[in-house]
């Protein structure tokens, strides 16, 4: 199974963003994935036409998407453009989490999002994921998310990292099902780490990338190109691949 994911476009009007999406669209029409997921912040600015734009390039792909919000997307604009059956029903109060099967594998999104606010949390949503990892028993699952679960190193962006993590470890280490990896966004740059004792990965932006930037007095220049990754799932095991455009 082949999983891509495409996080942080930040289309907007003015900027060059959607075209930058476009060139990952462009790439994944020779892949066809299984299914590509986005995890978050789509557009800027509560920009309805944006989600239109991006709405429409989805429904001309062959594969298809699941989404979910970041701290720059809007929940009820996403609901009107997208529709309600979108994302999962049994949810606590406005969430926007999905859950998808392919084949053997189960993949969940959550929705990490605190409204008017850059931080994510996942303290409110934890009995919903407790629920969908004890329904997959033995089955393998893949977590997608917005909010980076581990420290980037990058200070500005940490502070602004998913909060509720020490309940969410120890949820995944306890479940019946067997966690594979955890996927998220929101930093703009591609790393890697280990979120409870499983592979974790932020995926690259869409958007123009963040500096590689650990509080020194001089500040690398970031000129990377848009970024998406691939998740190959075979053999009982998740292999990832990061990919410029």
């Amino acid at each position: 199974m082949l999983i891509a994911q495409v996080t942080d476009i930040h289309a907007a009007p003015g900027n060059e963003n959607l075209s930058r999406f476009d060139r990952a669209l462009s790439w994944l029409t020779h892949l066809q994935p299984d299914v590509l997921v986005i995890t978050g912040d789509l557009t800027d600015g509560q920009w309805q036409e944006g989600y239109r734009a991006i709405a429409h390039r989805l429904s001309q792909q062959r594969f298809p998407s699941l989404i979910l919000p970041g701290n720059a997307d809007d929940r009820s604009l996403m609901r009107a453009i997208w529709g309600e059956k979108r994302w999962a029903q049994d949810v606590k109060g406005d969430a926007l989490h999905v859950i998808h099967h392919r084949g053997d594998l189960r993949l969940i999104g959550l929705d990490s999002t605190v409204v008017h606010q850059d931080y994510g949390s996942v303290t409110e949503h934890l009995d919903w994921l407790e629920r969908q990892l004890n329904n997959a028993g033995n089955s393998p699952c893949f977590l997608f998310l917005h909010h980076n679960v581990f420290a980037s190193g990058i200070a500005p962006l940490d502070e602004t990292m998913c909060r509720g993590l020490t309940e969410l470890e120890a949820l995944i280490r306890r479940a019946p099902a067997r966690l594979l990896a955890v996927a998220t966004g929101h930093v703009h740059r591609s790393i890697t780490g280990v979120f409870a004792g499983i592979p974790a990965s932020i995926c690259g932006s869409i958007c123009p990338a963040n500096p590689v930037w650990f509080g020194s007095e001089n500040v690398p220049p970031a000129n990377d190109p848009p970024v998406l990754m691939v998740h190959r799932y075979a053999s009982g095991a998740v292999i990832t691949h990061q990919v410029c455009v």
